[in-house]
């Protein structure tokens, strides 16, 4: 079976261009044989090989990757670690069962942050907690209140923060309200996958800049890539929106690009008058109409606002010059003490959804298992689904399985054109719907 399409990195991730450089794996150069293949570098198959390799020491798995590990979607999100329910959309939605999603959740984070300090990966990984704002009295009532209603009947911690508070903590007047919860953690996710990355055990073989561009499931699972291949008797396919290139989960995914703009770190005097010395992370009360920011450790601000359909999982250069210009004028009217303060990188990303909100999880075939589709909550779903994955296909007993299997699994999706007209049309509807929280 040939591999369709690939990914694509266009080098403009201002995550990864803030960071030193990093030396890529080698790119698979020879055949191999090994016991496990892996596809995809992001934070399910990192998190897939790894726990691969500790069920099953004496085995050997390969990981490929088809660009470099910190430049896929995994390093082009915003940088949230989010442990609690997290609504995508109010048309969307998350699957009932907040009590399963915030196991899920926390497991992934627990993982993660374990591997953090094992490691010494210098990610920023700071439990900084996150706002969940509201630029109107109408959003605070349709969603936040509903939010803090469910956080109160599970027991979470959260405070209201008053539009003033709000102006002290985050140096902008543009919010009317927010919740904010404790315990999300934030970082720079590309500097989070390459360093999970450079930390894989010694019986993982990863290989970077090797895009898989055939697959053949006689016998066992046979990938081929430009300069080499890879023979396994068991795969677990972790490339997300591309996994549906390798025969599965057809017409079950929702490509969806979205965009950010990093601005450069403040100087002495422009921090002064934005006034803010803690870190903070913001997540809008409606996530297509509302705005994502950050304030960084190193004193940059991030902007991420607006989601394209992108089924072909492209963004183009002019795109992008769009993109910088709308968050200059954004930023620009939350932060008009920082005019002069530029947006210093601007880059796109993509995630995968379902129309149902599942993810794309568990045995496709006798050999073949898959952790995809995370719906916009990648550092932990992708986590968490890596691992379990890993533990379906060793036969492990994890409970953690039961509650990943009873988030169902993705709705079919009409043909194209009309899954493309479709999703523009309710994205449409989304965001006049929702213009009040722009």
């Amino acid at each position: 079976m040939k591999i369709e399409r690939l990914p694509e990195n266009d080098a403009t991730n201002g995550w990864s261009r803030i960071l030193p450089d990093r030396q890529a794996k080698p790119a698979l150069d020879r055949d191999f044989v090994a016991d496990w293949i892996v596809i995809g570098g992001g934070y399910a198959g990192l998190a897939a090989a790894r726990r691969l390799a500790g069920n099953r020491p004496e085995e050997k798995i390969v990981l490929v990757e088809a660009g470099q590990c910190g430049e896929n979607a995994s390093g082009r999100n915003s940088g949230f670690a989010i442990d609690l329910p997290h609504t995508v959309s109010s048309s969307l939605g998350e699957l009932d069962g907040s009590h399963r999603y915030m196991r899920l959740a926390r497991a992934a984070i627990a993982e993660i942050e374990m591997r953090v300090r094992e490691h010494g990966i210098a990610c920023d990984w700071t439990k900084n907690g996150k706002y969940h704002g509201a630029v109107t009295a109408k959003g605070a009532d349709s969603m936040l209140q509903p939010f803090a209603n469910e956080l109160e009947a599970l027991g979470e911690p959260y405070r209201w923060v008053d539009a003033e508070e709000l102006r002290v903590k985050l140096g902008t007047a543009h919010f009317h309200s927010a919740v904010y919860t404790p315990g999300c953690v934030l970082m720079n996710p590309a500097a989070l996958t390459a360093g999970l990355a450079d930390s894989m055990p010694e019986n993982v073989d990863l290989f970077e800049n090797t895009p898989v561009i055939s697959v053949d499931y006689a016998n066992g699972v046979d990938i081929t890539t430009p300069a080499g291949s890879v023979r396994a008797p068991r795969m677990i396919l972790a490339a997300n929106g591309f996994g549906e290139q390798f025969g599965f989960m057809r017409r079950k995914f929702v490509h969806l690009g979205l965009h950010a703009s990093l601005t450069r770190p403040l100087n002495e005097a422009e921090q002064k008058a934005f006034g803010v010395a803690e870190p903070w992370g913001l997540t809008p009360a409606n996530g297509f109409g509302g705005i994502t920011m950050r304030y960084t450790n190193d004193r940059r601000i991030l902007i991420r606002q607006q989601i394209d359909v992108a089924f072909g999982q492209r963004v183009s250069k002019q795109r992008l010059r769009q993109m910088a210009l709308q968050h200059k004028k954004l930023f620009d009217a939350r932060f008009p003490m920082l005019t002069d303060v530029g947006m210093e990188h601007t880059w796109s990303g993509f995630i995968c959804m379902s129309l149902n909100g599942a993810p794309a999880f568990g045995q496709q075939a006798s050999n073949v298992w898959m952790a995809a589709c995370q719906n916009g909550i990648g550092v932990t779903k992708g986590t968490i689904s890596g691992l379990l994955a890993a533990d379906l296909a060793c036969g492990g007993d994890n409970p953690l399985i039961a509650d990943m299997q009873s988030l169902g699994t993705p709705a079919t999706l009409p043909p194209q054109p009309l899954s493309a007209i479709g999703a523009r049309a309710r994205m449409a509807w989304e965001l006049w719907r929702n213009r009040h929280e722009a």
